[in-house]
Formats: C-alpha cells, sequence, structure tokens
C-alpha cells in the first residue's frame, strides 16, 4: 500500500531479479484496502505459480465467489481479482492459457488484466473493452501497460491495444494471440478521456489531451449559443488544476478570452475526491489548490472542471475564488452530470453522493454558489472523442448499464464506494 515512490527504491529494486516482471499501482475500487487485497495477487497451483494483476471490476464476481465457496474454495481477501485465481485453480487443465479462456468467459464487466507464470507473460482484455490495456516493444523485449504514456516513461515503442476479448502471451517459443468467448459492442469507459487516465497517453486511439482541448473548445461553444439572461460575459478562463487544464485551454480559444494560472497546485497531495471523510476532502483542497488573488481580482470568471461528482469540493473552490477577489465565478464542467455510479473500475460514489442524481442544475448551482453552471452535453462529450456513444460506456452520465450488474450485493463492502 501507498505510493511507488515510497515503496519501491532502488534497493529493493537490485533484489527483483528475472526476465519478466508485473505490477500494479491502482487503489481497491471492490473489498478494501487490506494487504489481502494488495496486487498482484499470487498463488501456487498444480500447474505452478502464477500472479495476477487486473484493472476494472468484475460485476458478476460476489455470485461467482458464492458458487466457488459452496464448492470448497478458499478465499483470503475481499476483492473481486481473486475469482480469477480461482477459476483457473479449478480449471483441469495444464495450460495455463486455456484455464483463462475458460475461465474469463464467465465473467461480466471489466477487465484488463496480467498474468504471470514461470513459463509465459500473459495480456488479457474483457470482451466490451471498458479499460484500455496496449502492448509494446522495449528492444527485444516485450511490454504491456494500461496507458501508454508508461511505454513512454523507460522509452518502449507503442504496438497496439490489446483487443476486446483477446489473450495475448509471450513465452519462450514466441508471441501468440487467441479470442475467447463471443464478440459483444464495443463499451469503451468514456470517463477514462474525462478524468481518469494521464493526459499525455493515447486511450482507446485518442489521444487523451486532445480529447479534453476539444471538450472544452465546444463547451465554449454552447455558451456562445446561449442568449438573453443564459448568456455570460466574462473576462478570463482559469482552470481547475490539473485535470481541468486542457479543457480552459480549449475553452479559451474558442472564446478568444485569456487563459489563466488564477489557481495553483501543490502537487505534492492525491487526489481529494476518493478521500472517506468530508472533513479530509475539504482540508485537502485547501492544501491542494491556492488562488491566485493578483490574477483573479475585481474580475469575472470562468473556472473549467473535469466533472463534478459530490459537488462539495466545487463549492470549496468557488468559495476560495471569491475570497480572492473575484467579482463573478462561472462554472463550466467539461462532461455532463454524473448521476450513476460506476461498476467498472471508477472510484465514483454510490448513487445518493452523487449531487447530480438528487438536485437540478439551478440547485447545484445554488449549492456550490456560482453565478450560472453550465455542462458539456452527452453529445458534445461523443463528439470530443469523435466517437459513436454506441462505441462508449457512459454509464455514470446516462445510467444506461451495458451489462447486468446482478450479485453486487454478494461483495463484501468496501471501504470507500461499498457495493
Amino acid at each position: 500500500p501507498g505510493l511507488v515512490s515510497e515503496d519501491f527504491n532502488d534497493g529493493i529494486l537490485d533484489t527483483l531479479k528475472g526476465s519478466a516482471a508485473i505490477g500494479h499501482v491502482r487503489y481497491s475500487t471492490t473489498g478494501q484496502n487490506l494487504m489481502a487485497n494488495t496486487q498482484p495477487l499470487h498463488a501456487s497451483l498444480f500447474n505452478g505459480p502464477i500472479a495476477v494483476a487486473h484493472n476494472g471490476n468484475i460485476v458478476n464476481a460476489g455470485e461467482i465467489r458464492e458458487r466457488l465457496k459452496a464448492e470448497g474454495s478458499i478465499f483470503q481477501g475481499t476483492n473481486d481479482t481473486e475469482v480469477i485465481l480461482h477459476l483457473i485453480a479449478k480449471h483441469p487443465s495444464a495450460d495455463l492459457v486455456e484455464c483463462l479462456k475458460t475461465g474469463l468467459a464467465q465473467l461480466e464487466g471489466a477487465f484488463s488484466i496480467t498474468v504471470l507464470s514461470h513459463k509465459s507473460l500473459i495480456a488479457a482484455r474483457d470482451p466490451q473493452g471498458f479499460r484500455p490495456l496496449v502492448l509494446g516493444r522495449l528492444g527485444s523485449a516485450w511490454v504491456v501497460a494500461s496507458e501508454t504514456c508508461a511505454f513512454d516513461l523507460i522509452g518502449a515503442s507503442f504496438v497496439r491495444e490489446i483487443e476486446p476479448g483477446e489473450i495475448w502471451w509471450v513465452d519462450e517459443s514466441g508471441e501468440h494471440s487467441i479470442r475467447y468467448g463471443e464478440k459483444k459492442p464495443r463499451r469503451a469507459c468514456v470517463f477514462e478521456h474525462v478524468y481518469f487516465a494521464r493526459p499525455d497517453s493515447v486511450v482507446f486511439g485518442q489521444s487523451v489531451y486532445g480529447v479534453r482541448k476539444r471538450a472544452g473548445e465546444l463547451l465554449a461553444k454552447q455558451d456562445s449559443e446561449e442568449t438573453g439572461d443564459d448568456r455570460i460575459d466574462f473576462d478570463l478562463v482559469i482552470p481547475v488544476p490539473d485535470s481541468g487544464v486542457p479543457a480552459a485551454l480549449g475553452y479559451s480559444a474558442a472564446s478568444g478570452k485569456p487563459f489563466e494560472l488564477g489557481i495553483i497546485r501543490n502537487h505534492y497531495i492525491g487526489r481529494t475526491f476518493i478521500q472517506p471523510h468530508q472533513s479530509i476532502r475539504d482540508f485537502g483542497v485547501k492544501i491542494k489548490l491556492n488562488p491566485q488573488s493578483a490574477i483573479l481580482k475585481g474580475k469575472r470568471v470562468v473556472v473549467l472542471d473535469d466533472s463534478l461528482v459530490r459537488g462539495t469540493t466545487s463549492k470549496k473552490i468557488i468559495a476560495l475564488i471569491r475570497a480572492a477577489g473575484a467579482k463573478e465565478v462561472h462554472l463550466r464542467i467539461a462532461a455532463p452530470p454524473t448521476v450513476s455510479p460506476c461498476y467498472y473500475g471508477v472510484d465514483t460514489p454510490e448513487k445518493s453522493q452523487l449531487i447530480a442524481s438528487r438536485q437540478s442544475r439551478e440547485e447545484i448551482q445554488h449549492f456550490v454558489g456560482a453565478d450560472s453552471l453550465r455542462y458539456l452535453t452527452i453529445q458534445g462529450l461523443m463528439e470530443a472523442v469523435q466517437g459513436e456513444s454506441g462505441g462508449y460506456c457512459a454509464a455514470c452520465f446516462d445510467g444506461k448499464y451495458p451489462t447486468p450488474l446482478y450479485g453486487l450485493d454478494l461483495m463484501p463492502k468496501g471501504n470507500i464506494r461499498g457495493l
């Protein structure tokens, strides 16, 4: 548990010997943040030792877990990934790929995984491609990662995506690939482009930075088409750093109004929206973001943020901007209202905590203390990602889940999201 930079130093890394490795840096969204849930999960099976790292959420993991327990399986943790290990272990074949092929076909939901054995490195992706998974080359070595920015860091070159419904592996005889299960409509997570992915990555074939900048441009276009009292006059555009920066740049370019870094971010604190208690989130905002009075005083300001979840952080930010002397504060969200929880691997709260699921835009505007509030439409977001709405999962914005959600009540409750 903790940051990579805290847990892995040169001394520790020097003790890790071998020709292949997998790692995992994602916080828990199912189960709890316990050592038993820390990935990669590993086990010694009859066909040898294996380790599994998983990004996503398996929505029928609770149902499979109960069935496996009734058949005698013993679970060590409370996460959904462990069912993958048990499905592999129960298969009679000594061929790990064959075990995975049968096991993965039983899963519903999002799973981009890597599996390491003493013979092979394996990567696989769910048939609908919810989460990204990419393949690269570093000299003669193969590299798999969730995002292309990891390749940039180590000097690897991007080769292609692991395809939805594909099992890819490399062993002593070279690289191999098969498809498993029935082909399903693609449902890439649009929230990867809104917030989750790093802006310097290419995700689902699109530059994340480019998508976010286009979202800001389209939001400015929406505003320019407003008439009467809905039309605003303003002096400058500022982002909520850092995730709001590309959208603010796009909004500034499209509106012709200057872009300024009106809020300076402290980069030595983590994400505030996933903190479990409101008091911690409030204090985190003050430490994390510091408005510049010299830029904001007396100005009519448009503030760009990537999304609005609970609304409490936005309220705190707007209060800070007003305290710095801003004359007007107009909040613009480069995504539609978040009205439903994500069950596929983004750690958004349950529905009752999502402010847009229970309040109108006008009520939210009053709550956060903005002079006006506007969101990018779903149509605008799909235009920004340059894709058809059918190719993306936007359930957090439209409530249309592309898989059944059975079995969620059977999974142990997490300390943050609580399924």
